[in-house]
């Protein structure tokens, strides 16, 4: 018997009371990653923070800082986002038009790259850099805003480019973003996630560690 790799939860910054921000990371201490969403205004309509905050909070946790930049142009910030302590960077494929460079430059950095794909983008897109990417982001609502409700358009984008994954023998994990509850988590680890990046389901709890565990506990089924 075997049992299955557990689920990685990300508790997503942007949800949290950005005017106690030490506070709140310090309530979701059992979460492993920390998801930054870097947003300009251009990109994405929404702004958010950058690297300085990023520096800052680096004090404070030893948690991965999973940093997804909605920014566009990306490539003159990564050496100061990985400078500000992210482990992970993540850019979008609809706005790197030489992503494969963008993504050598992340790793020549120190960090894990990733991809991000929104939701009107197909998953093909991605065919060309599995070779280069450690995670795979599928955005299931259209970035920008927290709170969204999931988009179950997504679903078949997930089986879809979870065999991608498969196919190319790489060890990439596969992460969801937006809309994520106890509801949805069932259904995307189902169709192959193995990261979840949640927002207001966790930070717009009283207890956030009773919160995590109800996205990652149910999966960690034991199988033959």
């Amino acid at each position: 018997m075997t049992e299955r790799s557990p689920i990685i939860v990300a508790p997503s910054l942007l949800a949290a009371d950005f005017a106690r921000l030490g506070d709140e990371i310090a309530s979701i201490s059992r979460a492993p990653w920390l998801h930054l969403d870097v947003m300009d205004g251009h990109f994405v309509p929404n702004i958010s923070f950058g690297p300085p905050v990023i520096a800052a909070l680096r004090k404070h946790t030893d948690a991965k800082f999973d940093v997804h930049l909605m920014i566009d142009p990306v490539d003159p910030y990564l050496e100061a986002t990985a400078k500000a302590g992210a482990d992970h960077i993540t850019v979008h494929v609809e706005n790197a038009p030489h992503v494969h460079r963008t993504l050598q430059t992340i790793r020549a950095l120190g960090c894990r790259p990733g991809i991000a794909i929104c939701p009107a983008t197909p998953p093909e897109a991605l065919s060309q850099v599995l070779d280069l990417v450690d995670i795979i982001l599928v955005m299931t609502v259209n970035p920008g805003f927290g709170g969204q409700s999931f988009l179950e358009s997504q679903l078949p984008k997930i089986r879809t480019l979870a065999r991608m994954i498969k196919d190319s023998g790489r060890d990439i994990i596969l992460a969801i973003d937006g809309g994520v509850d106890p509801t949805t988590a069932p259904r995307v680890v189902e169709a192959g996630a193995r990261m979840l990046v949640a927002g207001s389901a966790i930070f717009g709890k009283a207890d956030r560690d009773s919160a995590i565990h109800a996205l990652e506990g149910p999966f960690k089924e034991d199988s033959a």
